[in-house]
């Protein structure tokens, strides 16, 4: 190989052109190929979920690039949104700075309230961490810089440090959704309801852009495909039903 490549000049070239048309294709696209390189992955401990499983940076799009038609449009939404929004729905937001299986008891039921499933809370904890590791990944892989850094007129409240794309925020409520969504099927709605205002709320205050909402709820059906999977996650799940089983029963033969 090594004298063909000598002596052939042509052959040099044509083989140069395509190791690294290869390489290109092989490799995740982000939003800026001049950003800096991707940090290092996240490491935590991971309940339901292997390592790398989903990859984010396969399953989504990049997010608009910086200065172009798209990113103006995203970024025009979210001025629209951000100076449209009213007290409650700011209020609101800012209340859901941390979030859990808790947020869902409108839909649910007063019934459902902390400290009375501790099996269930320990069950859901673990899935909003794993789903938390995937997205800062992702986060750190694209690095997109949130609406208020690129335009510091929207800044407002205690702000982030992290970047913006996907959202957390969207990503993990609907993963906590979708599988309350199995716990309740005939919530199913409303909780997912719930879910997809939790996200929203984040373009309200300027701390994402209506693509990293939707990223996020892309990744988190398939951050729930892949837990899924895991017998550990099964058997968990299991349990919760069970706890939620047992409160139902009670709450219906009290007087």
């Amino acid at each position: 190989m090594k004298n063909l490549l000598r002596l052939n000049p042509q052959f040099q070239r044509a083989f140069t052109l395509i190791f690294f048309s290869l390489a290109i294709a092989v490799t995740p696209v982000r939003a800026d190929d001049t950003m800096a390189a991707p940090t290092t992955p996240v490491k935590a401990e991971l309940h339901y979920l292997k390592e790398g499983k989903p990859n984010a940076t396969e399953l989504l799009a990049p997010p608009p690039l910086p200065d172009s038609a798209e990113q103006a449009a995203d970024m025009a939404t979210v001025r629209e949104v951000y100076h449209a929004t009213g007290s409650n729905d700011i209020a609101a937001a800012y209340l859901e700075k941390k979030f859990d299986i808790f947020n869902f008891t409108p839909a649910i039921g007063n019934f459902f309230f902390a400290g009375k499933f501790p099996k269930t809370e320990k069950f859901f904890d673990h899935v909003q961490t794993d789903a938390e590791t995937v997205t800062d990944n992702a986060k750190d892989f694209y690095k997109r810089p949130r609406p208020y850094v690129t335009d510091p007129t929207l800044a407002n409240g205690k702000l982030e440090k992290s970047f913006s794309y996907p959202s957390g925020h969207s990503t993990e409520s609907m993963v906590l959704a979708l599988v309350l969504a199995d716990l309740f099927p005939n919530k199913h709605d409303a909780i997912i309801a719930i879910a997809r205002t939790i996200g929203w709320h984040r373009v309200e205050i300027a701390r994402h852009y209506p693509t990293d909402i939707y990223a996020g709820r892309v990744l988190a059906q398939a951050i729930v495909k892949d837990m899924e999977k895991s017998e550990k996650f099964q058997k968990d799940l299991a349990e919760a039903k069970a706890e939620i089983a047992t409160a139902q029963t009670t709450a219906k033969n009290s007087p």
